[in-house]
């Protein structure tokens, strides 16, 4: 390129940072586009010049100019990065008449002037620029105002937008009546959209709004999105006076979207359809609001209908649930109006209708569409671990998939009520289904397993004599599928299917002894069963099964001569021998629950000791072992059974309850000399070789007894029923063995279990573990708040039983800390006020709840209060006030207003009689007063007096009213994040970024 173009094009460039000339949008455009889509020289100057203009002080007053008269969006990105640049830096700074008369948010605090409808009228590019805010100010007014602008500030917006909305919504009439421009035409829909949430219903219902958008824009593909979006706000509104203009809003709608149904599915239905999901969900409104005017439209309504049923059967996830939405109220609606079944009795199977309900006889054939496809259509339960995977293969599933769980939540929720209103359909269905499993004509793994979870997912919904009867012939043709199928994968899909059946019927479980004995000896057949994810799911039939049925196990039934528990007990070894050791943890807590139902105390006993012979064999041994050389506690064969041996325990003990106290009493000092055996192994192999031998195998499976030894103490104390027992029997050993070890311990090495464990006894004991708590401090209180007072992330188990622990002694030994020396107690008020400082939203709520707990006890104690009140009162004051004000604890302000209104309630009722200030004669009051504001003014000098000295008034007066105290922290919170002349959430969001983001994506989508 010539030197002399460059030279020119360098000196026009430059008129841009004139600002005594008018500015030329042409150049400015010219340079913008230099910028993105030049090289070299040209491309570095343009970034040059267009870096100096936005750094240029008076660079923002030329914002509103850009927006209204240029065409290019990418300018228009430009001037908004101006914008953002000066309210991030210097909108505090700048001379007030300036803030409040110029720029962008003039428009949204001169509403009530009109003046922006002539402008709007004159230039569509301008009223398109005011149409996007007027969007974004009625979101920020009517939808995300709490919490960001104060309430009055929110009111009078709120006052001035619905006074003057005639002037808005006749614009918005004037565009949508007269404007070709499409993108102008686009954002006056939108806002329109945003409106009609909060605007006065004549508007909706007394104007051509409804017709105006059904004729003229429904059809409209770039406007039928956006028409539908509002159709479907328009039909979710519920007022009784507008009945009729309903009606016809579903009239109009539909006969419109018929027309655009038929030409979308003569051009390809499937590919065309998946990609307007807004029509499914305005289709979904309109439905549910003409539910009560289905006898006015009954062929447009049986239209719809069998269009959604069309749509329901699209092999799309998204577009299903849309569908199921609408498909879950239908037949919601239709039980709560007469929630009895069309069938005429419960011995009868055929589906014969009388005393129909009107409503529900119109929607017969639709209802039982709707039957076949839930019932094809299932979606995999929770309970279901052996599924087909995308190659083919029949595997265990190791992660839970949420999605498909919610989604089988709605559809079962929906087939229960389709089976209410007709169980005999809903039986017929899926006998045929079966039927059909059974001869081979719709056998696949797919069609079986909906078949069976949708089975699975009506226990209840019918009358007991229709289950049983139904639930026996199931179960009948999936063994005999069973027998006749061949191959591992077929019998491992049918497997799954039957336990998980006859886990979600216990009610016919329990009535028919011999079908539940059969059931449980399936299931430990299965349990013998190698293919991935069998076992696992029988054992955990097994458990839910004994969970519902544990009684009828300990008791001895109708021709039966012994109860079925002592034939599991017979035989354990035989049924367990198969399993892996967490199939038999679990196996072991379900027979626990069982022999927990046993009433008789001497009976129980014996089945203990007979239930805990296995794991007792093989501790006995190895604990014999141990007596002659201690040294096999070193061994990793060894130590990793003692693992086992005590993870079953604590299963057992969670399914037993306090009776296993027997069992725990037999191993209890074995087991904490176990423990301390194994913290010397670990402490001499730190000791020797650093604190990187924590990670061997050896040294963690050591780690895995200790922690398994406090998960039993801890959960057996949990279940106690006899504080004095435990108390007397269990905690001395305990302490004796567990503290020290965890003093001496390197923090890598502490197993924070002993801080949980402490705080269960505890929370158990109360009182009458209020003698040992400044043994248990002295133990583990300085040491764990060294671990974790350095930063926020590390040991996050500790910390988090460390507040745990902290809030027991609190809430069940107060008087303990009145005992304990003062220096300890002010480690312990420190640790607390750093709790709730903390960024772990549970660390930080647990030290919010001790703080409030702590000083209603405090407030108990006379003697001990006042010296509390003088020694620590505005410490806690200004603590509290560094979390309110902090942005990323914004979600603690409910509790935060509790600890606040409580305080000043506290001065303002007289209750601290001691000075809180020595050097003054003010009463406390005012000195609170004087405190707070000084307080507020030194960390917020942009407030002015008047703004502090109302705030510190209201924390007197409302703190009786605490959802009051809350909004006024609120309004307070949004007054020292923004100028007080703008709109909260607007500014608030500038300053990070975020408002503008949304304008310039707004825009940037023209």
């Amino acid at each position: 390129m010539p030197a002399d173009m460059t030279m020119l094009a360098d000196h026009t460039a430059r008129q841009l940072l004139d600002f005594s000339q008018k500015l030329d949008i042409n150049l400015l455009d010219n340079v913008v586009n230099s910028m993105y889509y030049d090289v070299g020289s040209q491309q570095r100057l343009a970034q040059e010049v267009l870096t100096n203009l936005k750094d240029h002080p008076d660079a923002w007053t030329r914002v509103d100019t850009i927006l209204e008269f240029s065409q290019n969006m990418k300018t228009k990105y430009y001037a908004l990065q101006i914008l953002e640049t000066v309210i991030k830096t210097r909108w505090k700074i700048l001379p007030r008449n300036q803030c409040d008369g110029e720029g962008l948010y003039d428009f949204s605090l001169n509403i009530p002037k009109g003046s922006w409808i002539y402008s709007s009228r004159t230039s569509e590019s301008l009223c398109q620029n005011n149409m996007i805010i007027l969007k974004l100010l009625s979101e920020e007014v009517f939808d995300f105002s709490s919490g960001q602008m104060t309430q009055v500030k929110a009111k009078h917006l709120k006052d001035s937008m619905c006074n003057e909305f005639s002037q808005i919504f006749q614009l918005c009439q004037f565009v949508m009546e007269n404007s070709q421009n499409a993108p102008l035409v686009q954002a006056t829909l939108e806002t329109l959209l945003r409106f009609l949430n909060w605007i006065p219903l004549g508007y909706i219902f007394e104007t051509k709004l409804i017709s105006t958008l059904v004729y003229k824009f429904l059809n409209v593909p770039m406007f039928r999105n956006v028409t539908l979006k509002c159709l479907t706000e328009i039909a979710g509104v519920s007022v009784s006076q507008y009945e009729e203009q309903f009606v016809n809003l579903f009239t109009l709608t539909m006969m419109q979207l018929k027309q655009v149904h038929v030409r979308v599915m003569e051009a390809g239905y499937l590919t065309n359809f998946i990609q307007n999901k807004s029509d499914i969900s305005a289709l979904n409104s309109i439905l549910h609001i003409n539910y009560y005017n289905f006898k006015t439209q009954i062929e447009l309504c049986m239209y719809a209908l069998h269009y959604m049923l069309l749509v329901s059967e699209v092999e799309e996830t998204e577009i299903f649930k849309i569908c199921l939405e609408y498909w879950n109220h239908l037949a919601a609606e239709l039980y709560r109006e007469s929630p009895f079944s069309t069938s005429t009795s419960p011995l009868l199977s055929t589906s014969q209708h009388f005393d129909v309900p009107p409503r529900r006889h119109l929607y017969l054939p639709v209802l039982s569409k709707v039957r076949l496809l839930m019932v094809s259509r299932m979606a995999k339960p929770e309970e279901v671990l052996v599924v087909e995977n995308d190659q083919g293969e029949v595997v265990r599933e190791f992660m839970k998939d949420t999605d498909s769980i919610n989604l089988y939540k709605n559809m079962r929720e929906t087939l229960v009520y389709l089976t209410h209103l007709d169980y005999a359909d809903t039986e017929r269905i899926m006998t045929e289904k079966l039927h059909n499993q059974v001869n081979g004509t719709e056998w696949s793994w797919r069609n079986l397993n909906t078949l069976c979870w949708a089975i699975g997912s009506i226990s209840g919904a019918m009358h007991e004599e229709d289950e049983k009867r139904f639930l026996v012939t199931v179960i009948k043709d999936l063994l005999g599928l069973c027998e006749q199928k061949r191959g591992k994968d077929n019998k491992a899909i049918i497997a799954s299917n039957i336990m998980y059946i006859v886990g979600q019927y216990p009610r016919f479980l329990r009535a028919h002894w011999k079908f539940l004995k059969t059931v449980v000896n399936k299931l430990f057949e299965f349990m013998h069963e190698t293919h991935d994810g069998v076992q696992d799911m029988a054992c955990d039939t097994f458990i839910k099964i004994a969970q519902k049925c544990r009684r009828h196990f300990v008791q001895v039934q109708v021709g039966e001569v012994m109860p079925f528990i002592d034939e599991i007990l017979n035989n354990i070894n035989t049924i367990i021998c198969d399993l892996q050791p967490q199939q038999v943890h679990t196996f072991y807590e379900a027979v626990g629950y069982m022999i927990g139902a046993q009433t008789d105390q001497t009976v129980q006993e014996r089945l203990i000791e007979k239930y805990m012979l296995l794991p007792n064999q093989v501790w006995d041994s190895i604990i014999q072992q141990a007596t002659k050389n201690v040294d096999i506690l070193k061994d990793p064969e060894t130590v990793r059974q003692l693992g086992s041996i005590l993870k079953t325990n604590v299963r057992a003990c969670k399914a037993v309850g306090h009776p296993f106290v027997l069992q725990l009493g037999r191993i209890y000092l074995d087991m904490l000399n176990v423990y301390k055996c194994l913290s010397e192994n670990i402490s001499s192999a730190i000791q020797s070789n650093g604190e990187m031998v924590t990670k061997q195998p050896l040294i963690r499976s050591m780690r895995t007894v200790k922690r398994e030894t406090l998960k039993l103490i801890s959960g057996w104390v949990s279940r106690s029923n006899d504080p004095q027992m435990v108390g007397e029997n269990f905690v001395p050993p305990l302490l004796e063995a567990v503290l020290i070890d965890y003093q001496r311990n390197v923090p890598a090495a502490r197993e924070p279990e002993v801080l949980s464990t402490m705080a269960t006894i505890v929370n158990k004991l109360g009182a009458h573990i209020t003698g040992e708590i400044p043994k248990i401090f002295d133990a583990v209180f300085e040491c764990t708040l060294d671990m974790i007072n350095k930063n926020f992330e590390e040991f996050p188990e500790h910390r988090t039983h460390f507040f745990y622990l902290l809030q027991a002694v609190n809430s069940q030994c107060f008087p303990a800390f009145l005992s304990i020396p003062p220096a300890q107690f002010k480690l312990v008020l420190d640790s607390i006020i750093w709790a709730f400082k903390h960024t772990m939203r549970n660390v930080a709520d647990t030290g919010l709840q001790v703080l409030f707990t702590m000083l209603q006890n405090i407030a108990q104690e006379e003697g001990a209060a006042q010296s509390f009140y003088q020694t620590y009162f505005c410490d806690i004051l200004q603590h509290i006030f560094s979390v309110v004000t902090d942005t990323s604890h914004t979600a603690g302000l409910t509790m935060h207003a509790s600890i606040l209104a409580y305080m000043f309630n506290l001065v303002e009722e007289g209750k601290i009689s001691v000075t809180l200030n020595a050097g003054t004669t003010s009463n406390n009051q005012s000195y609170v007063q004087e405190y707070v504001a000084s307080l507020l003014k030194t960390a917020f000098p942009h407030l002015q007096d008047a703004q502090v000295k109302v705030f510190v008034t209201g924390l007197f007066s409302l703190n009786q009213d605490i959802p009051a105290f809350k909004e006024h922290l609120r309004d307070f919170l949004v007054q020292i994040k923004v100028c007080h002349f703008l709109p909260a959430r607007l500014t608030f969001h500038n300053i990070n970024g975020f408002y503008t983001c949304r304008v310039e994506n707004a825009l940037l989508s023209q």
